[in-house]
């Protein structure tokens, strides 16, 4: 396939877990009861298209219930979730009654801060970057549905849109919404379109 051919990316945020603390690398499942909500994603997006997600339940088994027969690729841990560390499961206000400057400065100015025994946000940017990189890459040309999670499709909004980390934390990432990018050519510095974000079908 041709280094100019447009690879097509749907983002998809997994079904919801109802946790009310920050759950990363913490393998929560997915409600999937929304029967409704997944028959109108898979109805929506290619038939052609090739299924990934993060290997964490939550992701996996949405990517199931809306691939259905599409064909469906290895999962590939590098699409988790940011990993909180020691604030895994935890709520905000807990962790901000410990330690109030450093959650503060994680979530606020996103960067270099990283929660105890954790990620900071440009090594989650890092870590998916790779991943994507690797997928369009791999498949070139092709639709690639990739099922994952909030933070790790804010880092493709974030260098498809050439934002701030600040500005990228700005919008708003629904559970089973899409958003859609499409990159073309070798340079991943260069060649990225942004569609819908956070489409609801």
């Amino acid at each position: 396939m041709s280094n100019d051919a447009i690879t097509r990316l749907f983002l998809v945020r997994h079904g919801p877990t109802h946790a009310k603390s920050m759950v990363g690398w913490s393998d929560l499942p997915a409600d999937l009861s929304d029967t409704a909500a997944l028959d109108r994603l898979h109805g929506y997006l290619p038939e052609q298209a090739l299924v990934v997600s993060s290997d964490l339940s939550r992701a996996r088994d949405t990517a199931t219930a809306i691939g259905r027969d599409r064909q469906r690729l290895e999962d590939h841990p590098d699409l988790r979730e940011i990993h909180f560390g020691a604030w895994e499961l935890r709520s905000w206000r807990e962790i901000d009654a410990e330690d109030p400057e450093r959650i503060r400065a994680y979530w606020e100015t996103p960067g270099d801060v990283t929660p105890p025994g954790g990620e900071s946000w440009n090594q989650v940017c890092a870590r998916v970057n790779g991943a994507i990189n690797g997928l369009i890459d791999t498949h070139r040309g092709r639709d690639l549905i990739v099922v994952g999670h909030f933070g790790q499709i804010l880092t493709q909004i974030q260098r498809a849109e050439r934002l701030t980390a600040e500005e990228a934390f700005s919008h708003r990432i629904d559970n089973l919404s899409i958003t859609e990018l499409t990159h073309q050519g070798t340079d991943w510095e260069q060649g990225w379109g942004c569609g819908k974000i956070n489409h609801n079908p």
